[in-house]
């Protein structure tokens, strides 16, 4: 619950100030001239959903740094490293994070606002803790991600996203003496962020 309250606040700070900028811009001038291509970097932060039939069901903070490169306006590459933080309870735990690669496509609404889907992979490296043993094991699975852009300026860009990771946080690979460890879990993360375009 404390994580969940932390969660809104930070993400209700970072939307209040970045409303304080568009409302700004939007004072300057109602037309913007978008980068239709070129690199961006940019940052999330959000809620993550740990979900699955077994300990580690959790609700925690999770943060992300982004950078990619835009064809033109419908199409995208996009890379990131994601910290998705520790989950779980007393006996039974983990701690993941990892590198994605994904393709994004994009659909512009208006001079401002747009929609995008992405899709990719996810190379994840998870550290577990299990009655007392710890130990690590690698994993790579494929995520869906959509999301809604909104263009403070042409190079400056608000998003709020949710994406799904389809992992197997499979402790029988790090513990191969210990039955009942298959633990798939999907991890839910729903975030706003910010873009900045080159």
């Amino acid at each position: 619950m404390k994580n969940t309250f932390k969660a809104i606040t930070g993400l209700s700070a970072i939307a209040a100030i970045f409303s304080m900028a568009s409302i700004s811009a939007h004072a300057q001038t109602n037309t913007i001239d978008a980068q239709d291509s070129g690199f961006y970097i940019g940052g999330n932060y959000g809620y993550l959903k740990v979900e699955g039939e077994d300990d580690f069901d959790d609700d925690k903070d999770v943060w992300q740094g982004v950078a990619g490169y835009k064809f033109n306006e419908w199409i995208a590459i996009e890379g990131s490293y994601i910290d998705f933080g520790d989950y779980g309870n007393e006996i039974a735990g983990a701690e993941t994070d990892g590198y994605t690669a994904a393709i994004k496509g994009m659909l512009p609404l208006t001079e401002r606002f747009s929609l995008y889907a992405k899709a990719g992979q996810l190379w994840s490296e998870t550290d577990y803790r299990i009655a007392g043993i710890s130990t690590n094991d690698d994993d790579e699975s494929l995520f869906v991600g959509a999301g809604l852009s909104y263009a403070l300026t042409s190079n400056f860009l608000l998003n709020a996203e949710y994406t799904v990771y389809d992992t197997e946080l499979d402790a029988d690979e790090a513990f191969n003496d210990i039955d009942d460890t298959n633990f798939e879990t999907d991890l839910k993360q729903a975030s706003i962020g910010v873009e900045y375009r080159f």
